[in-house]
C-alpha cells in the first residue's frame, strides 16, 4: 500500500525537476512521449494490448486512490501518490500532497507518514501520522484499497448483466458462417441466420447442447435435417442438408472424427441474455460472492507445496504449462495478463470485463493476507493493537521489528512467484482462449 517518506518540497505548488523544466514542459514532454509510444505500439498491431493495460493501471491507480482519500478522511498526513516507481518524470504539489508520475509503471503507491512504528517521522508530523490515528481511520486506510478492487468489479458485474448480458448455456446460437471459396454454405442456403436459437433438430430438443446437434448433423451428409429456431420469438422450421465437413474448411473433432462427417457451416454459441436494474445488483451481488470464494482457494492454492513445485516445472516443460492452463493452476504473470486481455479486447467487451472483474477481486483477496508488506497486514496489526489496548493506558503499540523476518519472506516468495511466472508466459505463452 505504502511507505513513508519525507522530502523538502520547495515552491509554492510544484516541485522543479531535476533538470530544471518547468512542470508543464515536463508534463507536456512527457505527454508526447506516451502518444508516439502509443503510436508505434498501434502500428505494431499492439493496439489491443496497450488498450487493456490502460484498464490495468486505471484499476491500479484507483487502488491507490481509495488508500488516499480514506487517509485524507482520517487526518492523516499523505506526501506522495504516484503512478511507477523510479526517477520522477512529472509531478505537481497540491497542498502537502505531491501527485505525479515515474519512469517504471509497474504499480502506483501513496506515501503516508508513520505506517509502522520502525519509521522515524518529523515531531510536527507525528499526530498526524497513520501510527498516531485511531483504530477506525487506520483500519479503513489499510482496506481501502481492496474495497475499490470489490466496488469496481461489483459496479463492472452490474453493467454485464444489464448493459451487455451473461451467456445462456442452455440456448445454442447462430453467430456466423464458415464458409469456402466457390461452396455454397448450406446454413445460408436454408435460410439460418445470425442471432437465431437452434431450439430442435430432427425432432431432438437442443437445450444447448451442441454435441448433440453436432452428432446429428455428423450422420446427416447429403441428407436434409429439420430444425426448429427460434427468431426474434418466432418459431421457424427450416431444412439444412449438411455437406462434407472439409468442403467447408471445418476441422470435426472428437473420438472417431472424421473430415467427411456432415457439416451446415456455422458457428454456434450462447446466447446473451440481460436483466433490469434491481435483479442485475442481486445477480452482481451472488456472482461476486462465488467469484470471490474462487480467488480465496486460487491465493491459498498459491501457498500449497505442489503448487510451489509445480511452477518451476512448468517453466521447463510446455506439456506441465500447458496442463496448468488447462486445469485452471497456471499463475499468469503481469506480461501474461496483459496479452490475454488484448486478445479479449479483440474478441468484445464482453471477456474484457470478464478478465477484470476476476483480476480486481483476485487482488482484492490476495491483498488482504494478513501479512507484511500487503495491506492486509496493517489490517492485522491495527486489529491487534486494538484487542491489546486498555482504556486508560497509553495505546500498545505492537513490534513490527518482530515481523521482518517474516515480511522479508513474503516479498521472497512474491519476487519467485513473479520470475516463474514471467519466466512461463515467456517461454511457453498461452494460446488465444478467444479464437
Amino acid at each position: 500500500m505504502s511507505e513513508s517518506a519525507e522530502y523538502d518540497l520547495t515552491g509554492p505548488g510544484e516541485r522543479p525537476d531535476p533538470d530544471h523544466r518547468s512542470p508543464a514542459r515536463a508534463l507536456a514532454q512527457l505527454v508526447a512521449v506516451v502518444v508516439a509510444a502509443s503510436a508505434v505500439l498501434v502500428l505494431l498491431g499492439a493496439g489491443d494490448v496497450l488498450v487493456f493495460a490502460a484498464f490495468v493501471v486505471a484499476m491500479v491507480m484507483l487502488h491507490e486512490l481509495g488508500h488516499l482519500l480514506a487517509a485524507k478522511r482520517g487526518g492523516m498526513k499523505v506526501t506522495e501518490y504516484f503512478l511507477g516507481f523510479g526517477p520522477r518524470l512529472w509531478s505537481v504539489r497540491r497542498g502537502e500532497t505531491e501527485y505525479g508520475v515515474k519512469a517504471f509503471p509497474l504499480g502506483g503507491y501513496v506515501k503516508i507518514p508513520g505506517m509502522t512504528m520502525l519509521e522515524e517521522v518529523d515531531p510536527a508530523d507525528e499526530p498526524r501520522s497513520y501510527r498516531s490515528r485511531p483504530f477506525g481511520s487506520r483500519l479503513l486506510v489499510a482496506v481501502a484499497g481492496s474495497a475499490v478492487h470489490m466496488i469496481i468489479a461489483f459496479v463492472l458485474l452490474v453493467v454485464v448483466f444489464v448493459a451487455i448480458g451473461t451467456p445462456r448455456t442452455d440456448q445454442l446460437e447462430v453467430q456466423g458462417y464458415v464458409s469456402a471459396p466457390g461452396v455454397t454454405n448450406p446454413a445460408r442456403a436454408a435460410g439460418l441466420q445470425p442471432g437465431d436459437v437452434i431450439v430442435s433438430i430432427d425432432g431432438r430438443a437442443v437445450h444447448g447442447d451442441i454435441a448433440a446437434l453436432s452428432s446429428i448433423i455428423h450422420a446427416h451428409v447429403g441428407t436434409p435435417v429439420v430444425m426448429v429456431v427460434d427468431r426474434g420469438g418466432r418459431r421457424l422450421t427450416v431444412d439444412a442438408t449438411p455437406v462434407p465437413a472439409r468442403t467447408l474448411g471445418e476441422q470435426v473433432t472428437g473420438a472417431g472424427a472424421n473430415q467427411n462427417d456432415g457439416a451446415i457451416g456455422v458457428l454456434l454459441g450462447s446466447p446473451l441474455a440481460t436483466t433490469g436494474p434491481l435483479t442485475a445488483f442481486g445477480h452482481a451481488a451472488t456472482e461476486l460472492g462465488s467469484v470471490t470464494a474462487a480467488s480465496v482457494a486460487g491465493v491459498g492454492h498459491l501457498f500449497s507445496p505442489s503448487a510451489m513445485v509445480s511452477r518451476f516445472d512448468q517453466v521447463v516443460s510446455a506439456k506441465a504449462a500447458n496442463t496448468a492452463a488447462a486445469n485452471g493452476t497456471r499463475v499468469q504473470s503481469i506480461v501474461g495478463v496483459v496479452q490475454t486481455g488484448g486478445q479479449a479486447v479483440h474478441a468484445g467487451i464482453y471477456p474484457v470485463l470478464a478478465i477484470l472483474i476476476t483480476i480486481n477481486v483476485f487482488f482484492a483477496v490476495f491483498n488482504m493476507l494478513p501479512l507484511l508488506p500487503f495491506d492486509g497486514g496493517h489490517v492485522a496489526i491495527a486489529v491487534y493493537e486494538r484487542i491489546r489496548s486498555r482504556r486508560g493506558r497509553p495505546a500498545y503499540h505492537a513490534d513490527v521489528g518482530k515481523m521482518v523476518p517474516f515480511t522479508v519472506a513474503v516479498i521472497g516468495f512474491v519476487a519467485v512467484l513473479f520470475v516463474t511466472s514471467l519466466a512461463v508466459d515467456l517461454a511457453h505463452p498461452l494460446p488465444n482462449p478467444f479464437g
